[in-house]
């Protein structure tokens, strides 16, 4: 199984926490579009007026390229710290405090752009379409015309509560890794076919569905990576059925193994994945997602998948919520840099040492809350609150139920 650090780098919380454009950045793009739009009474701007925006815009010239001569050494500072880090993992190094940028990016502190009095000289194109992001209307309409299926939805939610609850704990989730992620990715009150920004008809922000919240590249990886277990134990449920129950499982057995298949013939990597999963194909594949036996299995893989890492590296103890969150969040290899970081460290590593300049300057949270023991309190902070949410308990019901109101944990197979 090949490992994504920065496979979500760029939406990192922007699904789980209420994100918006630093008030810097807004000015600035209100500036420059304020730049593209000629003004009313431009036609009427003094020469006065003219040099002065001219002179104010050379200093703001020289201010911006100043910053961003010292953002540029900064960024390529933490690119080569990272690379470090993984020199030194790869050689079984230890990693130390020094192997980390921890000084907080520099922020842009001059005069802000000028507004042009002048008419634009360029009548300004247009503007291109935002990029489609497909709802689950598509994904249902996808799996019928690619794969003439239909996901079997559950009878009600605590159904496929139960059912995740069930496959979960078999698999080796805790009741507090489940419950507080799901609490953290749906606010702690989601639909097994909640969507990322759907609510009360506003559009969709991304492809991700359900507890976990799952992108279209997360299934067509998780059917690649994980598919023969999926096979397996939706086999297993078959064998014990018989008459139409058993046709319509066999059925669903049929689909999968040519979703596995189809997933499995690009090479193992994020960037094949995704192709799929911009495709009607992988739009197909993404409505296993609420499909009653296959979706809750595929919701427990996106956290499973982090927890075995984990071990695999060595790292023995059992993750948090808030840590498995940012293996879930982060991509495994990146999340596991936080997760394995002592406490000490914790208080002193800047969240900028786990981003790209472009994510994180598009992400108030991380900015706001900027070491890792910052960015892992709030996470916890935001579970806390939102696992009182009456989907969060339901939840909790549904562990009760399926495997016993003491259980916290078994061993991953």
């Amino acid at each position: 199984m090949h490992h994504h650090p920065i496979r979500r780098g760029l939406q990192f919380l922007a699904i789980s926490l209420p994100l918006l454009v630093p008030p810097a950045l807004a000015q600035e793009s209100r500036a420059l579009a304020s730049d593209a739009i000629p003004d009313a009474m431009a036609q009427a701007a003094s020469p006065e007026a003219i040099a002065d925006y001219r002179r104010r815009l050379a200093d703001y010239q020289e201010a911006r390229a100043a910053f961003e001569a010292e953002a540029s050494a900064y960024w390529t500072q933490i690119a080569d710290k990272r690379r470090g880090r993984n020199a030194k993992r790869r050689q079984q190094v230890a990693v130390t405090l020094d192997d980390y940028v921890l000084t907080q990016p520099p922020t842009y502190a001059g005069p802000k752009r000028p507004i042009n009095p002048e008419p634009s000289e360029q009548p300004e194109g247009p503007r291109k379409p935002p990029r489609y992001i497909p709802v689950v209307a598509d994904f249902l309409r996808a799996a019928a015309e690619q794969y003439q299926f239909t996901p079997q939805r559950p009878a009600s939610e605590m159904d496929f509560k139960r059912a995740y609850a069930r496959y979960a704990a078999t698999a080796g989730l805790t009741r507090d890794q489940a419950v507080r992620v799901y609490s953290f990715e749906t606010g702690g009150s989601g639909n097994h076919d909640m969507q990322s920004g759907v609510r009360n008809g506003s559009r969709a922000i991304s492809t991700a569905v359900g507890y976990n919240q799952l992108l279209t590249t997360n299934t067509v990886e998780l059917l690649a990576e994980q598919g023969p277990e999926l096979i397996r134990a939706l086999n297993d449920k078959a064998v014990h059925l018989s008459g139409p129950a058993r046709k319509t499982v066999d059925a669903k057995l049929a689909v999968l193994r040519r979703m596995v298949a189809q997933a499995r013939a690009v090479p193992d990597e994020w960037s094949e994945h995704e192709k799929i999963g911009n495709s009607p194909q992988g739009w197909a594949m993404h409505a296993m997602v609420l499909d009653a036996d296959v979706g809750p299995m595929l919701q427990t893989h996106k956290l499973l998948t982090s927890v075995i890492f984990a071990r695999q590296k060595g790292y023995s103890r059992p993750l948090s919520a808030a840590e498995l969150e940012m293996m879930n969040l982060t991509g495994d290899g990146t999340g596991l840099d936080m997760v394995t970081m002592p406490q000490a460290m914790r208080e002193q590593v800047p969240t900028s040492n786990f981003f790209q300049r472009s994510g994180y300057e598009r992400n108030p949270v991380a900015i706001r809350h900027n070491t890792v023991a910052k960015l892992l309190a709030i996470t916890d902070a935001r579970m806390d609150s939102n696992s009182s949410n009456a989907g969060a308990r339901e939840m909790v019901a549904a562990f009760a139920a399926e495997v016993g109101p003491q259980y916290t944990s078994v061993t991953p197979h």
